[in-house]
């Protein structure tokens, strides 16, 4: 069931004027990326953002898992306050095991594999790149063998149907 585990992460974006950082929310359940940000910096306001724009588009019921590495924009006081007001069960992974958030890592892998074989470009065509990729074609298009050769959208659907 959607909405039950959602897992949190950061990557980086080499472009050719500097970098961009990438915080994803990537629902366990469907593989759909339910909230993310791009800041070229690595703040606290990057996660707080992705989180914000997750929580403008999810109608939450129940507690909700959140899993994340133990960085410091997951540890922060406000990041962790922002959990807490949505109701959120916070998990963090052990140092340097990053095995539980393989959902979000191959997440990761498969854009930099897909966009950024590449020179990614400047910072504003490739947050241009990572905004298409994420809202048209990986949440909407792309195939899952997870999820039977299914969208994550279309996945998401047959839960909406059967509610």
């Amino acid at each position: 069931m959607p909405n039950r585990v959602w897992g949190a992460d950061i990557t980086a974006i080499p472009a050719q004027n500097g970098w961009l950082y990438l915080a994803v929310l990537l629902d366990f359940c469907s593989r759909r990326i339910v909230g993310w940000a791009i800041r070229p910096t690595l703040h606290s306001d990057l996660v707080c953002a992705a989180l914000h724009l997750a929580l403008g588009r999810r109608s939450l019921r129940g507690r909700v898992l959140h899993h994340s590495d133990r960085g410091a924009q997951y540890t922060s006081d406000r990041y962790q306050q922002l959990l807490a007001q949505a109701g959120f069960s916070c998990s963090m992974s052990r140092a340097g095991n990053c095995y539980d958030n393989a959902p979000v890592e191959s997440f990761f892998r498969t854009l930099k594999r897909d966009l950024f074989d590449h020179p990614a470009g400047t910072t504003r065509e490739a947050a241009a790149a990572i905004a298409e990729y994420i809202e048209r074609f990986y949440n909407r298009e792309r195939l899952h063998s997870s999820l039977n050769y299914r969208s994550p959208a279309t996945f998401e659907a047959t839960f909406e149907m059967a509610i």
